[in-house]
């Protein structure tokens, strides 16, 4: 598999860009984590990349193939998965019928059930009738039974438990092992850097930082530059 390229990608919302000529690359096999302080414009760099929001310029690249242009449904026929922010299940569907839409085999469907047992007891309900915390889970369990090539996580803890949170980190790490590559936002962001490989610090919707996760990890004052765009 192919790398995941971004080329000068810049998001404007309202009156000027929040995503300023950001390039990054994805490579399969590993996590990169995508960090910032609030309104850095993360969450806008995700959606274009997953065809939710237009670029005003730049490009992104599935595997070789320019899909700047594609619609979401096109990128994700290519392999590449979005967990948003918030809920997004088919609340009149049950549980098992949500995590079918998406799943790659059978097996997949058995698969994430077992990491969320609480669904396992509910997969027979409305997804209208699951608690918040479910609903996310079931968001969750959705994009990992697509089994993507190229997932981009935006906060994963939202609505989660801890335990849930922290039990989940792993998958996200055997994924990558499997081939994936894999985008993380997180709002515990040495939780982030901590199963990442690389890292790359967003600012005022520019890159101000790119490289190895755990060096991020050892220096609090070049986490803290970074953030603050210097």
């Amino acid at each position: 598999m192919n790398a995941l390229r971004v080329h000068g990608l810049t998001v404007k919302r309202g009156a000027g860009p929040v995503v300023r000529d950001v390039g990054l690359v994805l490579e399969p096999g590993r996590i990169t984590a995508l960090v910032g302080p609030n309104g850095a414009g993360k969450t806008s760099l995700l959606e274009a990349v997953s065809g939710v929001v237009p670029p005003s310029a730049g490009s992104v690249h599935l595997g070789g193939v320019n899909v700047t242009r594609h619609s979401r449904v096109a990128r994700a026929r290519l392999g590449l998965a979005h967990i948003e922010q918030g809920r997004a299940v088919f609340p009149g569907l049950t549980v098992l019928e949500n995590l079918r839409l998406t799943a790659r085999t059978p097996a997949a469907v058995d698969e994430v059930l077992a990491l969320f047992p609480e669904l396992e007891k509910r997969r027979d309900s409305p997804a209208a009738l699951l608690s918040g915390g479910e609903q996310q889970m079931v968001v969750l369990a959705r994009a990992f039974a697509a089994r993507p090539a190229y997932l981009l996580i935006d906060e994963m803890s939202l609505g989660l438990a801890p335990v849930v949170f922290t039990r989940l980190l792993p998958v996200v790490t055997r994924f990558a092992a499997e081939g994936a590559a894999i985008l993380l936002v997180e709002q515990f962001t040495h939780l982030a850097l901590g199963v990442a490989q690389e890292a790359v610090v967003v600012s005022s919707g520019r890159v101000t930082y790119t490289g190895d996760a755990q060096t991020l990890l050892d220096s609090p004052a070049t986490l803290h530059s970074a953030y603050l765009g210097s």
